[in-house]
């Protein structure tokens, strides 16, 4: 029993805890986090998503981590502000799956594994001029443009190899991508109502959006490849910085997560939001009414 125990130990530098026994960059114990989490890119967010909660009990910030838990009725909550881009994400998603499921004086898996719902609630860019400016749409698919997934084992259904064959075909050009499903309980649940497509997770904000300023880009043509795919009559959406990934590591870690754009900008009429504080306001309230009706 000893040996297994330390052979199944997880080494100092592998699980990084800080002197008060809380995770490495999201400073958090275990007890500090519900089962039903919201991710908000910028931590300004957080107070925005928090205020509607009934109480708050834990306030916790480090670095661009900042966290609320509290709840809404008897329901536990988290809000947490994960940064921009799925390097964040993969730091966030993995702390948060080892507060819940590694006994951290042990440093081991603990046998019997939780499941948390990640529910992001984020702000996007369309690519299709008939989505409108300050509506709301759900990721059915995040499709990954960026590095972060290709670093884990994970598996293709059928119809996820079919997608990716087809964008292969589609652009012919040397652009790797990796596609995932938000998780079915929580798109037929939260996701009703809203408008669906394939959200595309980007590592950058200009050129990877295909955005030009004073640097030359190398596909300048991506949003035009992007908004005219499409197969099984799906279609890409939207761009964003991401999505991909949470559903990504979420699916491997045995999670559940979606995520809700609010569509601040157009990029194939070249619109903006003039109002985006207002639309994004609405998008948390129409969630938070979602997960208290659903919790």
């Amino acid at each position: 029993m000893g040996a297994n125990l330390k052979k199944n130990r997880i080494a100092e530098s592998e699980l990084i805890l800080n002197p008060n026994g809380s995770i490495y960059h999201l400073n958090l114990q275990p007890h500090q986090i519900a089962k039903t989490i919201i991710l908000v890119g910028d931590q300004e967010r957080v107070p925005k998503v928090s205020k509607y909660f009934d109480a708050i009990d834990f306030k916790v910030k480090k670095r661009e981590f900042l966290t609320h838990t509290g709840r809404i009725g008897r329901k536990k909550i988290t809000v947490i502000s994960t940064g921009i881009g799925t390097d964040n994400i993969d730091i966030v998603l993995n702390e948060l799956d080892a507060l819940i499921n590694i006994d951290f004086k042990k440093r081991i898996i603990n046998n019997r594994l939780k499941q948390i719902s990640f529910i992001r609630i984020g702000t996007s860019g369309a690519i299709q001029q008939d989505i409108p400016i300050d509506s709301f749409l759900v990721s059915e698919y995040g499709l990954g443009m960026d590095a972060l997934m290709p670093f884990y084992h994970s598996t293709n259904s059928k119809k996820k190899k079919e997608i990716l064959s087809r964008l292969d075909e589609h652009f012919q050009q040397n652009i790797s991508f990796y596609l995932n499903k938000a998780a079915n309980p929580l798109l037929k649940n939260l996701g009703k109502g809203f408008l669906k497509g394939i959200t595309v997770t980007a590592p950058g904000f200009y050129a990877p959006q295909g955005r030009g300023l004073r640097a030359k880009r190398k596909f300048p043509k991506l949003i035009e490849q992007l908004s005219t795919f499409e197969c099984k009559k799906k279609r890409i959406t939207n761009l964003e910085m991401e999505t991909a990934g949470i559903y990504g590591l979420a699916k491997i870690l045995g999670h559940h997560a979606i995520s809700f754009n609010a569509i601040l900008a157009n990029r194939a009429t070249g619109e903006f939001s003039n109002q985006p504080a207002k639309t994004v306001k609405k998008l948390i309230t129409t969630v938070l009414e979602k997960i208290e009706n659903d919790i």
